[in-house]
């Protein structure tokens, strides 16, 4: 009997310690794997966003530069269509010219206004008075003009000696000390003295027709803040976080800051800094669009930048936009902290419960203990009862109580008895181990539902997003753009992903289906059409064997519908490098239900992994959530339905679903 009692008290101790180690356990990694799966999705859909956001920025600083431009050409060509400028050009009155060009230049703030012939000698320029006479024929821009008779605009390169013709203030505006920047390419130049402009040349004609000069007009974009402080305005707005402007702007000579917004940690513009030689090498040399992550002088940003050509094509430039990445980041940090404390939240429950749960359970069997501790000191007329135990530890009691009472007989009865009591102690095991799975598997459900009512709340967030985003562009895009429909299909898609989440909320809160006569057979063919010019079934062909006439049933659409997805997913997945999907319906010989099979010829199913398929969070994917059959379980089963699973390794699965046509819950 000492024995008995030494088990009894290693029973005890297993119970409380496999109580609180499993729960924990069956809490602790699913929080740990939603934890890092959901901070990965939620912090790649932030990042997205933001990467779209700003090429969205670059395209509209692209149209502020190019505008600047339309701006230089339009002053341009309106003046040289003036009667009086015309006139004196045909005088060579050279003083009027003069003095007309100099006023037009400061009142559209240009930095040069320079009047040549036909013949590209320069009859005056608006800044400088006593610089003229010399030729601007080797200029791509007049030569352009000379042979085309057009007008020409865009960005060029100008060396000191040509910005000091035209004003000795903008060849020292030109001039900016370079500033070594981490990760920036090797430069042996210390002082950068070219400059960056943008230029406009019009053909001016005579009454006849002839051409007799060329108004150019141009702006130095060297130090000159007001296409960066126009782009900050228009697309950034301002906006500040934690002290510092979330979006900055820059244009590039090559690899040098000639005109930003980006601030040095003493505030003053980053001027003369050098841009990183991996973002040097893909735009200046490969003359390609860069988008990532930068460091930006002192700070981290989303940034794009994209090339600024001249008028031979050649890349002279860079035009930079970019978002600051703290806010992003901490958007990170807060949610890892979210999910840390949701699964600390958990884990305290659950040991609280597992413990409480533990103590209902041993506190009956240390009374058995004692009862049976007095049983074998001779003491077997006891009587003694437990109530409020569960209720095998309950039954365990009466039997014991019942034991002691008949320890009187003969033993010969002692021993028919013990031979009854064995058997009712297996069956009382079998049902107490039985009904402790049940427990756990409850618990563990209940854990589960919680943790995807969590995520599944999560994810609404960022889906939403895409919706109003997507929905946005519908209405943008006119009638008869060919991208107008596919754009429908997102927002459509979208719509339905958001169904299919607010289904897994109600898949966790047990919420019952909405059910109404439904076509099974359309929902397979439309779901066909959207899956099959999917990359993953580009080699699986896909075959139909669709009853014809068969019956509505009374279903929940969009849940059978999420079940059949979910079965046809899994099939692609299992068939890698492709095969044959067989896809077919058809009516039981009882009039009853109807059969769907779903038949794969991908790699099978293990025995092993055949029983836990439909287990939550069971997985053989690496990148899966083990979702997906246990919910199309729960769905099939709320509809009174059956799934059957037949599998052989390196031949394929069978899946079959039995429906019935009408809903055995229906009065």
């Amino acid at each position: 009997m000492k024995n008995i009692t030494n088990l009894e008290r290693k029973f005890v101790r297993s119970i409380q310690s496999y109580l609180v180690v499993y729960f924990s356990i069956a809490v602790l990694m699913p929080t740990i794997i939603l934890s890092v799966l959901g901070t990965y999705i939620i912090y790649n859909q932030v990042i997205n966003r933001a990467e779209v956001k700003v090429l969205s920025d670059l395209n509209s600083a692209k149209e502020i530069y190019k505008n600047t431009i339309s701006h230089l050409e339009t002053v341009a060509r309106l003046t040289s269509a003036r009667n009086f400028i015309i006139n004196a050009i045909l005088e060579k009155n050279v003083d009027t010219l003069q003095y007309d060009l100099q006023q037009t230049l400061y009142n559209e703030r240009l930095d040069i206004f320079t009047l040549v012939d036909s013949k590209g000698v320069v009859i005056c320029r608006a800044r400088n008075a006593f610089s003229r006479g010399d030729t601007l024929l080797n200029n791509e821009c007049i030569q352009r003009v000379l042979s085309n008779k057009q007008i020409f605009s865009g960005t060029e390169i100008i060396n000191a000696k040509e910005l000091e013709k035209e004003s000795y203030e903008l060849m020292e505006r030109a001039s900016i000390q370079l500033i070594k920047t981490p990760k920036s390419r090797p430069n042996e130049k210390e002082v950068e003295t070219e400059g960056l402009m943008l230029k406009s040349a019009v053909p001016i004609f005579d009454k006849k027709g002839n051409l007799i000069a060329i108004l150019i007009a141009g702006k130095l974009l060297n130090r000159n803040y007001d296409i960066v402080s126009r782009i900050k305005d228009v697309v950034h707005e301002g906006e500040i976080y934690k002290g510092k402007e979330i979006g900055t702007s820059t244009i590039f000579l090559r690899d040098v800051r000639i005109s930003t917004n980006v601030k040095n940690k003493d505030g003053t513009y980053a001027i003369g800094t050098l841009v990183s030689e991996e973002v040097y090498n893909k735009v200046i040399l490969e003359g390609q669009r860069w988008i990532g992550d930068a460091f930006v002088v002192n700070d981290w940003y989303i940034g794009a930048y994209d090339p600024i050509k001249d008028f031979k094509g050649n890349v002279i430039g860079m035009l930079y936009v970019g978002l600051l990445k703290k806010p992003f980041d901490d958007i990170m940090w807060s949610t890892i902290l979210i999910f840390v404390g949701i699964g600390i939240g958990a884990m305290l429950i659950i040991f609280i419960v597992a413990v409480f749960l533990a103590k209902r359970i041993t506190t009956p069997l240390r009374k058995l203990e004692e009862v049976a501790k007095k049983i074998t000191e001779g003491d077997i007329k006891q009587e003694f009862t437990i109530k409020n135990a569960p209720r095998e530890v309950e039954n365990l009691a009466n039997t014991l109580d019942h034991m002691a009472k008949e320890l009187e007989k003969e033993k010969q009865e002692l021993e028919e008895w013990a031979d009854k009591l064995e058997l009712k102690v297996q069956e009382r095991t079998a049902e107490l181990k039985k009904i402790h799975g049940q427990l756990f598997r409850s618990e563990k459900l209940a854990s589960i539902g919680k943790l995807a009512a969590g995520v599944a709340h999560e994810i609404n967030n960022p889906l939403t997003g895409v919706l109003t985003n997507a929905s946005l562009l519908l209405e943008d895009l006119p009638e008869g753009d060919p991208k107008k429909e596919d754009v429908k299909v997102i927002v459509n898609e979208t719509i339905r992903c958001r169904e299919i989440v607010k289904r897994l909320l109600d898949f966790a809160r047990q919420t019952k289906p909405q059910k109404k006569l439904i076509n099974v057979n359309s929902l397979i063919e439309n779901i066909i059409l959207l899956v099959r010019n999917q990359t993953s079934f580009r080699n699986i062909v896909i075959e139909k064997e669709l009853e014809n006439n068969l019956p509505e049933i009374m279903a929940d659409g969009d849940q059978i519908q999420q079940v059949i997805i979910n079965f046809i997913l899994n099939a692609a997945d299992a068939m890698p490098k492709g095969g044959n999907l067989k896809i077919t319906s058809k009516l039981l010989d009882n009039n009853e239900f109807i059969e769907l099979k779903f038949t794969d010829t991908g790699i099978g199913i293990s025995e092993e992994n055949r029983n836990r398929i439909f287990d939550p969070f069971f997985t053989t994917k690496e990148n899966g959530t083990g979702l997906g059959l246990s919910i199309s379980y729960g769905i099939i089963e709320q509809h009174g339905g059956t799934i059957y699973v037949e599998s052989e390794i390196g031949k394929g699965t069978t899946f079959t679903v039995h429906l019935p046509i009408k809903s055995p819950f229906e009065e």
